[in-house]
């Protein structure tokens, strides 16, 4: 897989991940461990909630982005640090057996003001089920390294 510097970073450059298989077991393992409603650990329950059905926590489904990041092709920027996350938005609930793929589409960058061998880069983030409607979908800032110099 190529590794892009600041430079090459061209707004609008798409990167594609997946597809991920949600297992039922594995949406009430995260949720038991970290977000233990009753709408994500018991069925029954879940029937009876708003959603009708077992769903994945808001935090697993983040997660799943997560995990999918590095793997998203066919490149990877050459990323200092993480920034921050904007406009993290929910459309739809995660179900067991969801197939989702993460698209990443660079939205903007720019220079450092304090250093120069850096960029900040952001990117618009999508993550579609097997239906292709989105599941999670937010902004991310990242630091990306530039190109050293050449001695």
């Amino acid at each position: 897989m190529a590794i892009l510097y600041f430079e090459e970073a061209e707004v609008g450059k798409l990167r594609t991940a997946g597809p991920y298989l949600v297992s039922k077991e594995e949406i009430i393992e995260f949720a038991r461990k970290y977000d233990p409603q009753p709408f994500h650990i018991d069925e029954e329950a879940a029937a009876r909630s708003v959603f009708a059905g077992l769903t994945a926590s808001g935090a697993h489904t983040f997660a799943i982005v997560i995990s999918l990041l590095p793997r998203a092709q066919p490149y990877s920027l050459r990323i200092l640090a993480g920034l921050g996350w904007d406009e993290l938005r929910l459309p739809i609930p995660v179900r067991p057996a969801d197939e989702l793929d993460l698209d990443v589409a660079i939205l903007e960058k720019r220079e450092s003001k304090s250093n120069s061998d850096r960029g900040i880069v952001r990117n618009q983030i999508h993550l579609r089920n097997q239906k292709r409607e989105i599941v999670l979908q937010c902004i991310n800032t990242v630091l990306v390294a530039r190109r050293p110099a050449e001695s």
